[in-house]
């Protein structure tokens, strides 16, 4: 089995190759708020977006999936996406992001969540958005992805998120 990305990691110091960037675009959101947790409950669906790297690209597949994010009572938004992928080959790819989302200030994600209804983009510094992705593929040509440990950066754009992957080498 060869190495999609060269180089390691070592025990002292982990190294991180670029795979891709997806840009996802929302198709509309529900909301369960309140619950007897003190969380609430965000379907966010996706409608369109494309990813792009140097070993992938291709498209989102409309009205595949979506986040159904949990409001947690800190403050913190614990994300839990999954969708397909379509490379430009045909190939499909499941993707499952699991992650979280916070604010550096106080009012950051008051802000933050404002955005879905039109408020102004909050600067990436404010916020941390992280992810750790699992992908599901056919075994042949993609099949690495389901070979390497993922983390996301994200941000929100006001059109949906920008997410960078990076793999873990």
């Amino acid at each position: 089995m060869s190495s999609v990305f060269p180089g390691t990691s070592t025990i002292d110091e982990p190294k991180f190759e670029f795979a891709f960037e997806a840009r996802l675009q929302f198709a509309h959101t529900q909301v369960i708020q309140n619950m007897p947790s003190g969380a609430g409950r965000g379907g966010v669906y996706l409608g369109t977006g494309t990813f792009e790297g140097p070993k992938l690209k291709g498209k989102i597949v409309p009205n595949s999936g979506g986040d159904n994010a949990l409001f947690r009572p800190d403050g913190v938004l614990g994300l839990d996406a999954r969708y397909m992928l379509q490379e430009d080959d045909g190939s499909l790819i499941l993707l499952y992001n699991a992650g979280y989302i916070w604010g550096r200030k106080a009012d950051t994600m008051e802000r933050y969540n404002q955005i879905m209804r039109g408020g102004p983009v909050v600067d990436f510094s404010e916020y941390y958005f992280r992810t750790t992705p699992k992908f599901e593929v056919e075994a042949g040509k993609h099949d690495w992805l389901m070979r390497y440990v993922f983390v996301g950066i994200g941000e929100r754009l006001k059109e949906g998120n920008r997410i960078r992957y990076y793999a873990m080498l």
